[in-house]
């Protein structure tokens, strides 16, 4: 008999051991594709930055992405006491969800299929790793850079 092994949890899979945490919006009544473009706006963003730009845009499908970057800065300040000042979008995708097959009447008895789509939207976020290198290993480092040789043009390989 072959060996039986447990899929990771949900937010092991999602996170692993970075702090941070998630919202899933799961049967959302919109396409894939117009949630995609929503979403592909604020992916990597700050969190506070996106929430201001998803309540003023246009599009439709800015108002469940912005209910399900809420969920996740509240679940990130309620189970993992982080700021919300301090989390951005890590990870943000839409996955395709049901499809309700409907029937419009068409001409000389037959029918054409409507599709109406659902998505599920998935949002992570994590605290922004503030990697602060003093000036000084800063210049270092540039100066270590400098230092190296520059490789032979190819006029000079030519001639040896």
């Amino acid at each position: 008999m072959s060996e039986t092994t447990q899929r990771p949890s949900r937010r092991s899979a999602l996170l692993g051991e970075r702090p941070g945490s998630y919202a899933i919006a799961r049967h959302v009544r919109m396409t894939p594709m117009k949630v995609r473009r929503v979403v592909d706006m604020v992916r990597g963003m700050d969190v506070v930055d996106a929430l201001a730009m998803l309540q003023f845009a246009p599009q439709a499908a800015s108002e469940p992405v912005y209910k399900v970057v809420a969920s996740a800065a509240a679940n990130a300040e309620q189970t993992a006491a982080l700021r919300i000042e301090s989390l951005f979008i890590s990870q943000a995708y839409v996955d395709e969800g049901t499809t309700m097959r409907r029937i419009r009447p068409r001409a000389k008895g037959s029918a054409s299929r409507i599709l109406k789509r659902a998505s599920h939207i998935t949002v992570v976020v994590e605290p922004r790793a503030e990697a602060v290198v003093p000036n000084k290993a800063k210049a270092e480092k540039k100066a270590a850079k400098t230092d190296k040789a520059p490789k032979a043009s190819t006029s000079e390989k030519k001639e040896a």
